[in-house]
């Protein structure tokens, strides 16, 4: 493994500069093409990575510190990265770890933003979609069918409908198309033999037709995490487990922040500061006491169930009207993804907690379009998330707007708030752009134009993966799960397996993921402790019944190898695992928001001795 001191001399190399960036994005791209190793290596979250980031961060001056691990502050932090800027990155918790680990999994334009005139919204994001898909993650986005149900009602009722839904459709196409990167089929209306063909669980009694459209999906923590990493790929120092505590001013201008790392706090200089904190956007006010933040922001719960493929039987995803907002059944590999809920919450953001009577609006909504109705005994996951909306003062949560806005309350302070998974890429640009005005000789964005790690050399793999687990000893299905989760990267997975051939064998209680999976997030994606392992590096604790639980010990021991854990940090990061476990199990057991919330915060958080790797 590479020491600290190895560290900037290898991501310099890759830039083929200095620590402070300099290098033009045509330059580097061109570099490369040839060099694609060096960027992996250059984008590697390594344990010793970390302590040589650190190190920066007490240091260095920074041209951007962007506070917040969320997919706005990997992207804030990889565009302001890609423009030649010296950038930081400090997030509290782990990469993804709140509202972008947490959501529906889909890159979508907003259907149903079409229905409230925000034409622009859709537009954008549909731009955003094809961009996703076709150039910058194509390992990552990949198309997905869905069916709009057209309901069984009179005969002028089905034709309007019909009408109001293929027209939302008609052009939703055609903002695709007009946004360039389509990369998505066109919709095509069906009977409805052809509808239960597509998905033979729909109850023949509720549906009198429907219409396949496309969107995208993405697993997002998975795509948070490449994110970062291509960020530090291009010089970023991004370190987690740093909780940013309060402003450096001099006079009215900001000049750095305050952060502590463990036990030791420290000030990190920045010529702007960049908070992308999502839920916590107006928590901002506390480091401010003589300055307006200039933005509210409302926390949404949404809530999603987990269950086996096995218990519907389709080939492709819905959605569906209710009375409150819409619901997806999403295709999840080897399950289905049901949400979600639209509520307000304001309680506990760290830890939201669904509720039994989450998961019984859950399962009441879905019942009603199909043969056989879900019960609890189906459920194998539950997770909840919490939507940073832009607030006005009366609005319910699924009526507010998820346009974003960057306001700047103080000379050298910047927040962003809102927006949506799919368009965190404009969100990064219009922050940056805002900052850049302070910066001069910043070039413009150019992130529309730079993959993601592991998008280069993609596709020519995934053509040539059955001579890839030929040559590598391993099934063509690790190597397709493989892919559609690394993509390029996928080599550096496959070099450890060809090291310790062990690592090719399946996790206790989780046959679709690999040993190698767990050592590679805690070597090169900036794991530190069991639940990043197996809530975002993988979806272990989403994905299985036992939530995890029959996996933690030989995760936790593959870590330790990798971390440097003694038995007793081992021992303690198991527990507090399954304490997680048990809590998330008794909130959903509770009748309401405050006592499922009581429930779910009564687990004991992440051991502090592992957390100082």
């Amino acid at each position: 493994m590479r020491t600290a001191a190895t560290i900037a001399p290898v991501w310099e190399s890759a830039l083929g500069g200095g620590a402070t960036g300099g290098v033009t994005l045509a330059r580097y791209r061109g570099q490369v093409r040839n060099r694609s190793e060096s960027r992996y290596a250059a984008g590697a979250l390594s344990p010793q990575r970390r302590l040589a980031d650190l190190q920066r961060l007490r240091q260095e001056t920074f041209d951007v510190l962007v506070v917040g691990g969320g997919v706005t502050g990997a992207g804030a932090a990889l565009d302001a990265a890609s423009r030649g800027l010296k950038v930081a990155l400090v997030e509290g918790a782990d990469l993804a770890s709140g509202t972008s680990s947490r959501s529906s999994k889909l890159i979508h334009g907003g259907l149903r933003y079409l229905e409230q005139m925000e034409f622009p919204l859709v537009h954008e994001a549909l731009r955003e979609r094809g961009l996703l898909a076709t150039l910058l993650a194509p390992h990552l986005v990949r198309p997905i069918p869905f069916l709009a149900p057209l309901p069984q009602e009179g005969l002028l009722s089905k034709v309007w409908r019909r009408f109001y839904y293929g027209t939302g459709l008609v052009l939703y196409d055609a903002f695709a198309g007009t946004a360039g990167h389509r990369g998505m089929p066109r919709h095509r209306h069906l009977t409805a033999a052809g509808a239960r063909r597509l998905f033979p669980s729909l109850r023949e009694a509720t549906v009198a037709g429907a219409i396949r459209y496309y969107d995208g999906q993405v697993d997002d923590a998975r795509f948070v995490v490449t994110l970062a990493r291509t960020a530090a790929s291009l010089g970023a120092a991004v370190v987690t487990g740093v909780r940013a505590i309060g402003l450096v001013r001099e006079a009215r201008e900001v000049t750095g922040m305050v952060v502590r790392d463990g036990e030791e706090e420290f000030t990190v200089r920045a010529k702007t500061v960049i908070a992308a904190t999502g839920v916590w956007s107006s928590d901002v006010s506390s480091w401010l006491p003589d300055a307006k933040v200039g933005l509210r922001v409302r926390a949404s719960k949404g809530v999603h169930l987990v269950v086996p493929r096995s218990a519907i039987t389709g080939e492709v995803g819905l959605i569906l009207r209710t009375p409150k907002s819409v619901l997806f059944v999403i295709p999840w590999g080897g399950h289905w993804i049901i949400g979600t809920t639209d509520t307000e919450w304001a309680l506990d953001r760290s830890h939201p907690a669904a509720s039994a009577k989450d998961i019984q609006y859950l399962l009441d909504q879905v019942n009603e379009v199909l043969e056989r109705p879900l019960t609890t005994a189906d459920i194998e996951g539950v997770y909840a998330g919490l939507r940073p909306l832009l607030s006005g003062e009366e609005e319910s949560t699924s009526a507010l707007s998820r346009e974003h806005a960057v306001v700047e309350p103080l000379l050298g302070l910047l927040l962003v708030a809102g927006g949506k998974f799919t368009t965190y890429r404009v969100m990064a640009e219009d922050v940056v752009d805002r900052a850049a005005r302070r910066l001069p000789g910043t070039r413009p964005s150019a992130t529309d134009e730079l993959p993601l790690l592991g998008a280069d050399g993609f596709a020519s793999l995934w053509r040539d993966r059955a001579d890839l687990a030929r040559k590598h000893g391993v099934s063509v299905g690790v190597i397709e799960h493989l892919l559609e989760r690394y993509g390029a990267l996928t080599t550096e997975l496959l070099t450890l397996i060809d090291e310790r051939p062990e690592l090719a064998d399946a996790l206790p209680g989780a046959p679709e993921y690999v040993a190698a999976e767990v050592v590679y997030a805690a070597r090169a994606e900036g794991a530190r402790h069991l639940v990043d392992v197996l809530a975002r590096r993988t979806r272990i604790s989403m994905e299985t019944s036992h939530r995890g639980v029959e996996t933690a010990r030989q995760a936790a021991q593959l870590m330790a190898a990798e971390l440097g854990w003694s038995r007793s940090t081992t021992e303690e990061e198991i527990k507090a695992y399954l304490d997680r476990v048990d809590a998330e199990r008794e909130s959903q057991r509770m009748p309401d928001d405050l006592t499922a919330d009581a429930a779910r915060t009564a687990v004991t958080p992440a051991p502090a001795k592992a957390s100082r790797r």
